[in-house]
């Protein structure tokens, strides 16, 4: 299975124009799955999606049409960061798109921090999904901090640990320890997180893929609106 990780340039709380920024990119992956950051359509912006309803998104929203046009069109599978409404409770979701553009699943981060629950509920499920012949367990951030959450994933059978993130500047050494846990129970990791600002934090790029053990298959820098492929393989 060939993945892509990609640090994208996201406007802070612009619903369009991140939604617009993602479908081009979409249709430009030359991947079977292309993994988001944590919230990459509106930015970690907690002040905004406190104030405005309009930045939360359900499963099938049809705002969401350009991401499913553009799966269709590269035939790849998408896990986007979004604020997502679902039986009337309010996460820090990743929405799963498939190939034709349908909802293939939806995952609600489990692990928030003091802030974060504030203004959003904890997930309360794992999510394991088949892929290309793969098991993909999805996990956002502060998820990959409880050692736990990467070792029911592997004992469930996933092979793959898909992470949407924000590092912020100076936790590159978080940022490893957190990937080497989930390598280390034998998993490949898929990361993708920001580069730039979001939220008031700086983040340092460095999204890429770690084969079981913890090797970096592949790694970017600080560039925005970039790739990182890789082929994962048994």
């Amino acid at each position: 299975m060939r993945v892509a990780t990609v640090q994208p340039f996201t406007v802070p709380a612009d619903l369009s124009a991140n939604i617009a920024e993602h479908a081009r990119l979409l249709r430009n992956v030359e991947a079977d799955l292309a993994v988001f950051p944590e919230l990459s359509l509106t930015g970690l912006e907690f002040e905004a999606l406190a104030a405005d309803p309009g930045l939360w998104l359900t499963r099938e929203d049809p705002r969401l049409a350009p991401l499913r046009d553009a799966c269709r069109a590269s035939g790849a599978h998408a896990v986007v960061g979004l604020p997502l409404m679902e039986d009337d409770r309010r996460y820090i979701g990743s929405l799963v798109l498939g190939p034709d553009g349908e909802t293939f699943a939806t995952y609600a981060k489990r692990n928030l921090h003091d802030s974060e629950e504030e203004l959003f509920d904890a997930g309360e499920r794992q999510v394991i999904l088949d892929v290309g012949g793969r098991r993909l367990g999805l996990a956002i951030c502060l998820d990959a901090a409880n050692p736990d959450h990467s070792r029911e994933l592997a004992e469930a059978g996933a092979d793959v640990y898909v992470l949407s993130a924000l590092f912020g500047d100076g936790q590159e050494q978080r940022l490893l320890d957190q990937v080497g846990v989930a390598a280390g129970h034998g998993m490949w990791v898929v990361l993708s997180q920001y580069s730039g600002k979001t939220g008031g934090m700086a983040a340092f790029g460095g999204s890429g893929v770690w084969k079981p053990g913890g090797a970096a298959e592949v790694r970017l820098g600080g560039e925005v609106s970039e790739w990182a492929y890789a082929t994962i393989t048994s």
